[in-house]
């Protein structure tokens, strides 16, 4: 089922595309969920992604379901879903609110990490020391960058532990969603795989509402405008274009690579805090956006 890398480097151009989405998907995101909860946010945006995924495999493939799929993709597919948009993001969210954003961040940049050894478990996927050396640059800069920004206080003091281990189960369910994802979909069209995760994440979060009972939540979520309107653009840069592009970006690189330049997230974010937010950056921040540019360079020379 593995796909090589392609010489045009096509799989790493789709990688930074994803990294490029999820700068606006983050924004949108974030600010929905202060205004309606992120649990609310979590199956809203499923919700509108789904019936945007058919539309575009409708345009690109003439299927507006993935019924052409075999019975071996739906259901690696559909675990990578769970692992990654349920189990992956109810971790993160949670530790957000335990150790705060910043600590949060900077233990989900070893998800590209995990990911290497894990496609190197799964998918027999080798690395060289070039690969090596652009990963660690890549990593290292965002990490630094990361840590340079100020730290928002927790919502919830103490739990120290619990918050790191659920970040590193964040970082697991990205990496993990991402190799299944890979070992599932072989061939099969990146945003027609797309949509099945996406498909079985949606009942894996209505289960969750089902056992939390939060359906009150969700109703003042459903008769929020603003949220809504801000969760539509975040549906359409993350589920659907960013997600879409991500699985493409597996299917044509190496998988550790990939996820490597799709961690740039946080360094494409620097600019936009600095102009729209008027966010300080320190010299911590321009070093470390500079080593992961240069790391995401060599990954695309390797």
């Amino acid at each position: 089922m593995q796909i090589g890398s392609d010489a045009s480097h096509i799989g790493e151009l789709a990688a930074l595309g994803t990294a490029s989405c999820w700068v606006v998907t983050s924004l949108a995101f974030a600010r929905a969920g202060q205004r309606i909860g992120s649990l609310s946010v979590n199956i809203i945006r499923l919700a509108m992604a789904a019936p945007m995924l058919g539309v575009v495999t409708l345009l690109l493939r003439g299927h507006f379901l993935p019924d052409d799929a075999s019975s071996q993709a739906w259901i690696w597919l559909s675990l990578s879903g769970i692992i990654g948009f349920v189990f992956g993001d109810m971790c993160l969210f949670r530790a957000f609110l335990l150790i705060g954003p910043r600590l949060s961040s900077l233990i989900m940049a070893t998800a590209p990490l995990m990911t290497a050894l894990i496609g190197f478990a799964v998918l027999g996927e080798g690395l060289g020391l070039f690969a090596l050396g652009g990963m660690a640059l890549t990593i290292g800069g965002v990490a630094w960058a990361v840590l340079d920004r100020r730290a928002r206080a927790p919502a919830e003091p103490g739990h120290r532990q619990l918050g790191v281990l659920l970040a590193l189960g964040g970082a697991l369910g990205q990496a993990g969603g991402l190799v299944l994802s890979k070992y599932g979909m072989g061939e099969y069209d990146a945003f027609a795989a797309t949509h099945i995760r996406v498909m079985a994440a949606l009942v894996g979060w209505l289960l969750v509402f089902v056992v939390t009972n939060n359906w009150k939540a969700l109703a003042r979520g459903l008769r929020d405008g603003p949220a809504l309107r801000l969760m539509g653009i975040g549906a359409f840069f993350g589920p659907v274009a960013g997600v879409g592009l991500s699985l493409f970006a597996v299917q044509r690189s190496n998988a550790g690579v990939a996820a490597s330049i799709m961690s740039i997230t946080p360094i494409l974010l620097i600019p936009i805090s600095v102009i729209f937010l008027r966010e300080r950056v320190g010299l911590g921040g321009v070093l470390g956006a500079l080593i992961a540019v240069s790391g995401v360079v060599v990954l695309f020379l390797r």
